[in-house]
C-alpha cells in the first residue's frame, strides 16, 4: 500500500427529507468537482424549522480526498 496525502475540507449539506440525504447530497456535488473523495465524518447535525416542524436537515461533514 503506497502512502497517501490528503486534503481535508468542510461541507454542509441539506435535505427535506433526512440527515442521511443530507449526506448523500453533499458528497455527490462534493464528488462532481473533486476527484480521488475517500472518506467523510460527520461534525455536525442541526435543522431548520418552519412552523413547528422540522423543514430541512442540515449536516456538517469533513470530506477527505487523496492528492495526486
Amino acid at each position: 500500500m503506497s502512502d497517501h496525502v490528503y486534503k481535508m475540507i468542510e461541507i454542509v449539506g441539506s435535505s427535506a427529507n433526512s440527515t442521511d440525504d443530507a449526506i448523500r447530497n453533499a458528497i455527490r456535488k462534493a464528488s462532481s468537482s473533486l476527484d480521488h473523495l475517500d472518506w467523510f465524518e460527520v461534525v455536525n447535525t442541526r435543522g431548520h424549522l418552519e412552523n413547528g416542524d422540522v423543514a430541512h436537515f442540515q449536516v456538517t461533514l469533513k470530506i477527505g480526498f487523496r492528492l495526486d
